[in-house]
């Protein structure tokens, strides 16, 4: 096992695309383990991994985004934001953070929510007098929303690995979300003196406000037709991307700005991101498959529990390994190859799965903003041209504020049980 960890060490200090890493590290563990057989399933196990049909739904969700942002959904959700919080210091900054929860019901995607305020919401913080570091730190940390508040493409694909339920998974984040929106709305609060952080508009005004709301609420009623639908039992999730998709063109032949010209568009930049997701998953099957047929969860599980049986400490030491997995590692990997260690681990310290599966993939999603492999950090840089090391130190104190709260979550369970128990999920 050393040797497949120096690999895989390797190819990541090199900069080989982690899907590569994965693959390479998988190939080279089944040679590790002696038998030649396994060679003539690694195909096999790449297209199983990326044939599950409960993954269908995530091009649905990922090509509605792209049709929302597109049809001017954005613009209109931002318009009635500001006129409900802009007349306080710091308006603007709160903006985002609510703004990035309601995409987070439409994206599922910690990148494309960052990406859409990047373009839309960071240009007009500068011209505001934001700092440019913090404005681009904000819409960073703000994006961890997005895999979290249902629906969410990472809560999808740890239920297909774990076999927990799709709705009580959606149910069990909407809490969770909320407290890291509000954690993130009390650091804008400690940053608008510090800061001089202006208002967005000078007054409340009442009729705008409503002139506002009115406009949004084809946008608004989006992500409500989704994550009722699929927690109703409405329709699956599958069916829920292909729902969202429709509404996604209502909502923009409303707004007058969906055209049939952008569907190209949409759908090249929407193939990138989904092409992306579907490889890694492929590759990084192999090396999930070695693991388990060598039997790796159940000795790393053995080695832990003969240290301590603690549930305390086990989940501490949980929380430990995945804040440095986060920081090393893309998530949709990360699930793949720590979920069969983590599960066994959770449930033995007392975890319930629902409430296991929500505090594991936040915190593989707060990795995303996390240096050094933060993809979604690189994609915030990428986009508002301030450096990695600009944007990392106030970036840092949103970090803590959503590491809190899911240790919060790890030790009472009612935060992420409170929805699945009340709707019977």
């Amino acid at each position: 096992m050393g040797i497949v960890v120096a690999v895989f060490l390797l190819m990541l200090i090199i900069g080989m695309p982690i899907c590569f890493v994965l693959g390479l590290a998988g190939v080279t563990h089944i040679v590790t383990i002696g038998n030649a057989s396994y060679f003539g399933v690694i195909t096999q196990k790449m297209f199983a991994g990326m044939g599950v049909s409960a993954l269908t739904c995530i091009p649905f969700f990922i090509i509605a985004g792209e049709l929302m942002n597109a049809s001017g959904v954005t613009e209109k959700l931002i318009d009635f934001v500001r006129a409900l919080v802009g007349q306080f210091k710091g308006g603007l900054a709160y903006v985002v953070v609510i703004v990035a929860m309601i995409l987070s019901a439409i994206l599922g995607s910690a990148n494309a929510v960052a990406a859409i305020l990047c373009s839309v919401v960071v240009p007009e913080m500068v011209r505001d007098k934001y700092p440019a570091d913090f404005s681009s730190a904000l819409v960073c940390a703000s994006g961890v929303l997005g895999p979290v508040i249902p629906p969410s493409t990472t809560f999808i694909y740890c239920s297909v690995l774990t076999g927990i339920s799709v709705s009580a998974m959606f149910e069990g984040g909407a809490i969770p979300g909320i407290l890291i929106g509000l954690a993130y709305i009390i650091i804008i609060r400690l940053n608008v003196k510090k800061r001089n952080l202006p208002r967005s508009i000078e007054h409340f005004d009442g009729k705008d406000l409503l002139k506002k709301f009115v406009k949004a609420i084809p946008a608004l009623l989006v992500p409500f037709i989704m994550v009722f639908g699929i927690t109703a039992g409405i329709f699956t999730p599958a069916e829920s991307g292909s729902v969202a998709i429709a509404a996604a063109i209502v909502a923009g032949l409303i707004y007058r700005k969906f055209s049939f010209k952008i569907i190209p568009r949409v759908l090249m930049r929407s193939t990138t991101v989904i092409s992306g997701i579907f490889i890694i998953i492929g590759f990084g099957n192999i090396i999930g498959w070695s693991m388990a047929v060598a039997n790796v969860p159940q000795m790393i599980q053995n080695a832990v529990m003969s240290m301590t049986e603690s549930s305390v400490i086990i989940i501490l030491m949980m929380f430990a390994i995945l804040i440095v997995v986060g920081c090393a590692m893309e998530a949709t990997a990360a699930q793949l190859i720590f979920t069969p260690v983590m599960m066994p681990l959770a449930l033995y310290a007392g975890m319930d799965e629902v409430q296991f599966g929500v505090w594991f993939c936040i915190m593989l999603t707060i990795g995303l903003v996390t240096p050094p492999v933060g993809m979604t950090l690189f994609v915030t840089s990428n986009i508002t041209k301030i450096p990695l090391e600009k944007i990392s130190k106030p970036l840092l104190p949103f970090i803590i504020a959503a590491l809190a709260v899911t240790l919060l979550i790890a030790f009472v369970p009612q935060i992420v049980l409170f929805l699945p128990n009340l709707l019977g999920a």
